[in-house]
This record gives structure tokens, C-alpha cells and sequence, in this order.
């Protein structure tokens, strides 16, 4: 852990203009925050069968098909820690009141998990939980021994449709153990990529979601700092889903791509490395033949 914020101080330090903050380069506070939202998706019963159906919004599921709805949601978490703890480990904050502000929208109170980590979870569409929107920004703020820390996301991303996921049927057929390749769309008028992430998550009968088999999302807090120096591994225009990804046959598996831009510190008080995301995700089915 003390690597990783070493190598992001010096990178930020080499990389940043002459009136950069130096300020945020000693701070002693650094935050991760993210705040990802992944909608509702209803998908047939004839589907999931490896059947003739589709899934909404893809052309519907006809009038009186049976169906399931896999639900989504929208989770906001922190995780706070100070750089000068014992040899020289980041040390969690566990005293700290984080809330999450929305520009030109509300504020959410953020639940204190301990450890350092504080979060909050809606179902996806509640107006009186973690709300996702679309080009608003977002501010992280931690307020502890009465110092505010404050990072920031501005611009949410509108959702970006890869098309491999919404096939004419409505669900992908594709064979158990073999890799899938998503093409992301192309980026207009010269602008750079946001993130973008892949996990999959087995399907039971239900819709219910086990466990993923694959993402390439970081999985630690602080592997979320390594973002701020090495963001072009998540920029790249193709997706590589390796085929352990779908290990079981005529099995059900969701594919979740999530769009997300990079955000960092607005106080003085807050380390140049921490690194915020804000994004949403598009969906799709997989169902792997025999």
C-alpha cells in the first residue's frame, strides 16, 4: 500500500504543470470514492432457457411471456485513510461523517462501516437514496476533527451502449470456456475515453447473482490509486473477457460494463492521488451452449 501512494505522488509530481497544488501532494488525508449506478433488467424465462426472447429495452419480452427482473442499484463508497500512519502504512479513518453532494441536487449521508470505509446502498431509480444523473457533479466530502475533505467528479457519463451485449435475439449464445470480445463505441470530437470496467456475475434460476467470475475492476481500496498513473489500461476501445469468464455449460451469466469518469481531489487537505469514480453500466446476457 505504501508503494502505490509513493509511486502516485512522485508520478503526480513529474507529470503535473510547475503551479500544480503542492499542497495535495503532502496532504496527509486520501480518499477513494466511487459512486457506480447499474439499472434494472428484466430478462425472459424462455431466455434464460437458451430460448427465442429478448431482454428489455432490446425490442421487449412479448405480452404474457414470463419473465424476471434482475434488479439494480446504486452504490456510493468511501474509503478514508490518513498517509502517516505506523511505518508509514495508511491508516483507516473510522471517526469521520461522509456524505456524498450532488450539484444542483440533493446530499446523502453515507453509513459509517468502519475500517475506514463508509457507504451507502438504493435500489436503482429511488429518489430518496444514492440517485444517479447524468453530467452532474459529484463531491465526496469527509469531515473529520472539524476539517472538511472534499473530492470531486464533475460530468457523470451518459450510459454507453456496446452493442455485442444486444444481439437481434436479446441474449448472447456463446460456447462455455470461450473468450468474449466487447468493441466499445468510438469517442467524437477528440475527447478522451471514460474507464471502463467489465464484471460477470453467474445467474441461479432465479436471477439471483453468485459470485463474479471475472472483473477487471480493482478489487482494494487503495489498488484504485494505481487509476490516477496508469488510466490507459481502462481506455482501451476492445475488452478482452477471458473465457474463464463462463465456465459452466447452458448457464446463465450477466455481463456488467461500466462506464465511469475519474475525478480527484477539490480541497488543499486532500492527497493528489486520491482517485474518485463516478459512472453507470450496460448490461447483457449470456447463455453458453452445450
Amino acid at each position: 500500500m505504501k508503494r502505490i501512494l509513493l509511486s502516485a505522488a512522485v508520478t503526480a509530481l513529474l507529470l503535473v504543470p510547475l503551479a500544480c497544488n503542492f499542497d495535495q501532494l503532502l496532504a496527509e488525508k486520501v480518499m477513494v470514492g466511487t459512486l457506480l449506478s447499474t439499472p434494472d433488467v428484466d430478462v425472459s424465462l424462455v431466455a434464460m432457457a437458451g430460448g427465442d426472447a429478448g431482454t428489455l429495452p432490446d425490442g421487449g419480452i412479448p405480452p404474457g411471456e414470463e419473465r424476471i427482473t434482475i434488479p439494480g442499484q446504486t452504490a456510493a463508497f468511501v474509503f478514508l485513510a490518513t498517509r502517516n500512519g505506523e511505518q508509514g502504512t495508511p491508516e483507516p479513518v473510522s471517526d469521520a461523517t461522509v456524505r456524498i453532494e450532488v450539484q444542483n441536487g440533493g446530499t446523502i449521508a453515507l453509513d459509517n462501516n468502519q475500517s475506514g470505509t463508509y457507504g451507502l446502498t438504493s435500489a436503482f431509480g429511488d429518489d430518496s437514496g444514492v440517485k444517479y444523473v447524468n453530467g452532474a457533479t459529484y463531491n465526496f466530502v469527509a469531515v473529520h476533527g472539524g476539517n472538511s475533505h472534499v473530492g470531486q467528479v464533475k460530468d457523470a457519463p451518459a450510459l454507453e451502449r456496446i452493442e455485442a451485449l444486444h444481439p437481434a435475439g436479446g441474449y448472447i449464445r456463446h460456447m462455455a470456456s470461450q473468450g468474449l470480445t466487447l468493441t466499445r463505441p468510438s469517442v467524437a470530437g477528440g475527447k478522451a475515453r471514460t474507464l471502463g470496467f467489465v464484471t460477470v456475475f453467474p445467474l441461479g434460476d432465479g436471477g439471483t447473482k453468485g459470485q463474479p467470475t471475472y472483473t477487471n475492476m480493482p478489487k482494494e481500496p487503495l489498488d484504485f490509486l494505481q487509476l490516477v498513473t496508469a488510466t490507459g489500461e481502462w481506455q482501451q476501445s476492445t475488452l478482452s473477457i477471458p473465457g474463464s469468464a463462463f465456465p459452466e455449460k447452458d448457464s446463465n451469466y450477466l455481463v456488467v460494463f461500466q462506464t465511469a469518469q475519474l475525478g480527484g481531489p477539490q480541497s488543499d487537505n486532500l492527497f493528489t492521488g486520491s482517485t474518485l469514480l463516478v459512472g453507470t453500466a450496460d448490461l447483457g446476457l449470456v447463455h453458453t451452449q452445450e
